[in-house]
């Protein structure tokens, strides 16, 4: 997860490195105006002079934009926890993104291209390249779409299709969502827009349900069951909204009924939701082995 202390340090990289970059520009440009002589004698040093020049000056420009950005917005949403919020990611992935363009368009420069010619020479096989990997690009446009908004932030749970889970990162590709066995779960942005997502951090609410069978050989009335129920997650009664827990009767078939038992915590917490759910799966197996 991206935490307050990581962004601080981002900043602090972003800010040496950008008066890094300053310097060498200030010095290359120096040498250009100065001394273009000597860009006449070893002509390659020259387009390589122009080649930096021009992916430095875009790196500044953007470096600096995101500081402002950075500050405005963290000056801004100081209430707000800074790493349940994605805008500052989407910002950063943006700044990968055009450092990464220009950086492309600055290679052509070092063999003498000019850059107008290249960009009118490459648009034709960037169009075909976009109809091959639209649904890359498509994929990325969610991914952003994901950051800007309010609907899905870093840290809350949710749920989608047959995962649910914590997100961990929301990348340009994917959606990461760590589940309750600890394993990362790498889920397309394409797919997030495509399904129903549960979103229960919004609802500031964690939601534990289980579903069971008892067969009806077994002696067990639907009171004495809810009694047992909450008996067994007693200890954790300051933990829990007492008014969300229910006993409900999916279904009565020949041979068995099938119940599901719900109950809601007032904020996400692991460990006594798995706390929760071992204490009543224990006593729905000593009820299926013994009845009421």
């Amino acid at each position: 997860m991206v935490t307050e202390k990581t962004y601080k340090n981002v900043s602090r990289r972003v800010r040496i490195l950008l008066l890094v970059r300053l310097v060498i520009y200030l010095v290359v440009g120096y040498f250009a105006v100065e001394h273009p002589a000597l860009y006449d004698n070893f002509p390659f040093l020259g387009r390589l002079s122009n080649a930096v020049l021009f992916f430095l000056g875009a790196n500044v420009v953007i470096s600096t934009g995101w500081l402002i950005i950075f500050y405005w917005y963290n000056r801004r949403h100081r209430i707000k926890p800074i790493e349940k919020d994605n805008f500052l990611l989407g910002i950063n992935r943006i700044s990968t993104v055009l450092n990464t363009i220009f950086f492309m368009l600055a290679i052509p420069m070092l063999f003498g291209l000019r850059l107008t010619d290249f960009i009118t020479s490459i648009a034709i096989v960037a169009a075909a390249i976009a109809l091959l990997t639209k649904d890359y690009i498509t994929n990325m446009i969610n991914g952003l779409i994901i950051m800007f908004s309010d609907q899905l932030s870093l840290g809350d749970h949710v749920k989608t299709g047959d995962y649910k889970g914590k997100i961990m990162d929301i990348t340009l590709f994917n959606v990461v969502l760590q589940n309750d066995d600890d394993d990362l779960v790498l889920i397309p942005n394409s797919v997030i827009f495509a399904t129903v997502v549960l979103n229960q951090s919004k609802q500031n609410i964690r939601k534990i349900t289980i579903e069971f069978e008892l067969d009806h050989k077994l002696r067990f009335a639907p009171d004495r069951l809810d009694e047992r129920l909450r008996r067994a997650i007693s200890p954790w009664e300051d933990k829990y909204l007492h008014e969300s827990f229910s006993l409900k009767t999916i279904e009565i078939k020949k041979d068995f009924a099938q119940f599901k038992v719900q109950l809601q915590l007032p904020h996400a917490d692991k460990e006594t939701e798995r706390q929760i759910k071992r204490a009543l799966n224990k006593e729905i197996i000593a009820i299926a082995e013994s009845g009421v």
